[in-house]
């Protein structure tokens, strides 16, 4: 295993998901939390937990990128890349997403976006990854 690209991937994918996050956030999902809001933080309160938010992505893409790295079983390039994604996006939402829907009062609608949009994000990390830390050798 190459550390130095498993951290490469890793840097790169969590720098992405910030931009895609704000896309999201902002943009995406803003008028479902909107009508969720009752369930959020104030805003003020989510800006002051963002530091520990990112560094906690920043460790949970460590975390992917070397899974990656130890699962990789050589298969077609991009389609193992997303596959990979999806699988670690279930795991995610089987542990995490739903449980926000089962203990915040959040809407089904809402949940339902975060799983989707879960499944999507970790897809385009999953090929972020794979394609930063893919062996040498191996075709793109």
């Amino acid at each position: 295993m190459n550390f130095a690209r498993v951290a490469a991937a890793a840097v790169v994918a969590w720098i992405v998901s910030i931009a895609i996050g704000f896309i999201v956030n902002m943009y995406i999902l803003a008028d479902l939390a909107r009508a969720n809001a009752a369930a959020m933080r104030p805003e003020a309160d989510l800006m002051g937990n963002l530091p520990v938010g990112f560094a906690f992505l920043l460790l949970g893409f460590f975390a992917f990128a070397y899974a990656y790295a130890k699962g990789y079983e050589g298969g077609n390039g991009v389609m193992e890349r997303i596959r990979f994604g999806v699988v670690v996006a279930f795991i995610v939402i089987g542990f995490g997403v739903i449980w926000q829907w089962v203990v915040f009062p959040i809407s089904g609608s809402f949940g339902a976006a975060i799983a989707i949009d879960t499944v999507v994000e970790m897809a385009i990390y999953g090929a972020i990854v794979g394609a930063i830390y893919k062996p040498v050798g191996i075709p793109a």
